[in-house]
């Protein structure tokens, strides 16, 4: 196909065979992007990561003051951002109540309210890692800086950070998740008919072993289209890389429960893919894999057109696991496409799936009744990403559906006029008429920048040294961690 001029496409009418030919020959724009990946991490505002990192629509004026204080109901006087040293925090309301009542008709002082009205009773599940940390609710004003993110800040100075990535719903990881492969949250009462699925931006169909004691464990049926389902039409590989281990968010925002189980073959909220209709009847659950393939398949120069990777609990950021050890891990990753033969082809977009509730204090536009929710931290790694660039445009996940969608499908949305499997979606995001693109981010006249390789303690496989852990069944932590209250957890010592 590459050997077919435009020329004879045309003369033969075979416009579909041209496109394909222009696509695969082109050496300029947005086709030198032949690989993109997107990490998604747990729960983090922009504030709480980058609210202190210079130039962006922070916490700050340019002469470091700040003017916010945001009320505490229950002392009756009102908390200023502070800088927070530790590399654990406690766990924060982040469902759709909570963004309501954290945004406050805009006046963005919700946060310690929430978080307060959460905290009478921490503990009813003593399971709930959560219980075994402080549970000041001040806890959601602190933000961090250089000195506990400096790998995110380091890319931040080399690469692209983002400062208006909107989560694109309101709401909380399984409906976040649900939008980052499909652009909606639904519920469907039937498989294969997705014209019968209606807008959920909560309760969109939870996985088995998180519906509530007592209830019947029947799977979700997610029934409407997403992008993969454009992805196998057009005959574009992808890959969905699941670390094993387990995932701490519960049935829907509360901020503690027992952790459940979670590996490439066991559906779940940080997972949805293999719920998906059109994944199973494309014959395309094999997609769904093991991470350590992602690091095979980046050693090997055979990673798919699209990657979207997600962590274990406790690598994830999700409070009250460490910051560092997310760090660590997201450096593995992409120091493995660095050092790979595919990363002069190569984008990497990071992002946080929705704001953990700590402080924001950026008002979310609203697209629809499902969003978007507020603020994340967003950052893009490439060879030909610019240096030390801080995009101010509107994003949100659906940012990556439509620069997917450019690179690899001619433009082609997730548009129930016309991609061939409609369902009754509110929107399609991709044309919101506020969102950025993409492209704004990077220089594709310049030549492929060298890989940023920064050091990491992690290695997939081998327990990192400075996390949160279940654990063992002896109750016996490793040296340097100290079991928790509930015999559970073993968490590093002095992390408090």
């Amino acid at each position: 196909m590459r050997l077919l001029s435009l020329t004879a496409c045309l003369a033969a009418l075979a416009l579909p065979l041209c496109t394909a030919a222009r696509a695969d020959t082109a050496d300029d724009g947005i086709h030198k992007i032949r690989h993109v990946i997107i990490i998604m991490q747990e729960n983090r505002s922009f504030d709480s990561y980058f609210g202190a990192y210079p130039g962006v629509d922070g916490l700050f004026d340019k002469d470091g003051r700040s003017s916010i204080c945001v009320p505490d109901p229950a002392a009756r006087d009102c908390v200023a951002p502070f800088h927070d040293t530790s590399l654990y925090s406690p766990d924060a309301g982040h469902g759709q109540g909570d963004a309501t009542t954290d945004i406050n008709g805009g006046k963005m002082d919700g946060f310690i309210g929430d978080a307060e009205s959460l905290a009478k009773n921490p503990c009813d599940n003593l399971q709930q890692p959560v219980c075994s940390l402080n549970q000041d609710p001040r806890s959601v004003m602190g933000y961090h800086n250089r000195s506990e993110l400096h790998d995110y800040w380091a890319y931040a100075d080399n690469f692209v950070l983002q400062d208006h990535m909107f989560e694109p719903n309101a709401s909380w990881s399984l409906p976040a998740h649900l939008f980052e492969v499909s652009e909606w949250a639904a519920a469907c009462p039937v498989h294969d008919k997705p014209q019968r699925c209606v807008n959920q931006l909560q309760y969109d169909g939870l996985p088995p072993d998180f519906l509530p004691p007592g209830k019947r464990k029947t799977p979700p049926i997610y029934a409407w289209t997403d992008l993969t389902w454009l992805l196998h039409k057009a005959h574009v590989s992808w890959g969905y890389y699941v670390f094993p281990g387990t995932q701490p968010d519960c049935d829907d925002d509360e901020p503690g429960c027992k952790p459940v189980r979670q590996t490439a073959r066991t559906p779940g909220v940080w997972n949805p893919l293999p719920y998906f209709d059109t994944v199973r009847d494309d014959g395309e659950l094999k997609n769904i894999q093991s991470l350590r393939k992602f690091y095979i398949a980046a050693k090997n120069g055979t990673l798919p057109a699209v990657s979207w990777i997600v962590p274990s609990s406790e690598v994830s950021e999700h409070p009250p696991f460490s910051i560092q050890a997310g760090q660590s891990y997201v450096v593995s990753l992409v120091n493995a496409v660095m050092s790979g033969p595919e990363w002069n082809s190569t984008t990497i977009f990071i992002a946080w799936d929705d704001w953990g509730g700590f402080y924001d204090h950026v008002v979310p536009p609203k697209v629809d009744g499902n969003g978007y929710g507020l603020r994340v931290p967003g950052l893009v790694i490439s060879p030909y990403a610019r240096q030390g660039y801080i995009d101010h445009q509107t994003l949100s996940f659906d940012a990556y559906a439509k620069f997917i969608e450019d690179d690899f499908l001619g433009g082609q949305r997730l548009d129930p006029k016309s991609d061939g499997r409609p369902d009754p979606r509110p929107t399609v995001r991709e044309n919101v008429a506020i969102l950025g693109d993409l492209r704004q981010d990077f220089d594709f006249n310049q030549a492929p920048r060298p890989p940023v390789l920064l050091p990491t303690r992690f290695v997939f496989g081998v327990l990192e040294p400075s996390q949160v852990m279940r654990a063992p069944a002896n109750h016996r932590c490793p040296a340097r961690f100290a079991l928790s209250k509930d015999g559970n957890w073993c968490f590093m010592t002095g992390h408090k």
